[in-house]
């Protein structure tokens, strides 16, 4: 199954518009930058919402076809988990969502992953990620999944800034597909 290219285009315009800044930030890896994509802003909304969704389970269904279930580091793949466990179903080829917490819950099991009741040991799963950097949140949650017993295919990016954050996460022996780069937004 291929990428519908017009629901990538809308997706792109809806990231320019809402999500794209220019101007000094430092981002969560440390490092400054003169540009930040914030995805949340389209990926909450409710049209980027439907078409992450979409295109996000066509990558899976072209790239990770015995995926099971798909998963992230919260909160910048919550979003993305939701609308793509969403319309799976809505296919009727459903991927269970799963949540990787950046510290492990405080009471109860101390669980550092919601959601693993509905994937059994060995399950294979693709994580999503809304931007990548130099990858060090995508290695935590690859590693954590891995931890919990779950088979790791690979991981699907909205935006890869081409900053070291694929070839970090390849050379760990993870398929890194990404639906726009850094190119898609400056010239």
């Amino acid at each position: 199954m291929q990428i519908d290219q017009r629901d990538r285009e809308e997706l792109l315009e809806i990231l320019k518009k809402k999500s794209y800044r220019e101007g000094k930030v430092v981002l969560a890896s440390g490092k400054e930058s003169d540009f930040y994509i914030d995805c949340r802003q389209t990926s909450l909304s409710a049209r980027g919402h439907l078409l992450v969704g979409k295109l996000f389970f066509q990558l899976i269904q072209e790239h990770f076809p015995s995926a099971r279930g798909v998963g992230g580091p919260t909160l910048g793949a919550d979003p993305l988990i939701s609308a793509v466990s969403l319309i799976s179903a809505l296919e009727e080829k459903p991927l269970d969502g799963f949540i990787v917490r950046k510290e492990p819950k405080g009471h109860g099991t101390g669980a550092w992953i919601e959601g693993l009741s509905n994937l059994g040991p060995g399950s294979p799963v693709v994580l999503l990620e809304d931007v990548i950097t130099t990858g060090g949140s995508s290695q935590k949650a690859i590693a954590r999944a891995e931890e919990a017993g779950l088979k790791v295919l690979g991981l699907l990016v909205l935006v890869d800034r081409r900053e070291g954050g694929r070839e970090a996460i390849e050379k760990q022996g993870v398929k890194l597909v990404s639906l726009f780069t850094r190119s898609d937004f400056i010239a």
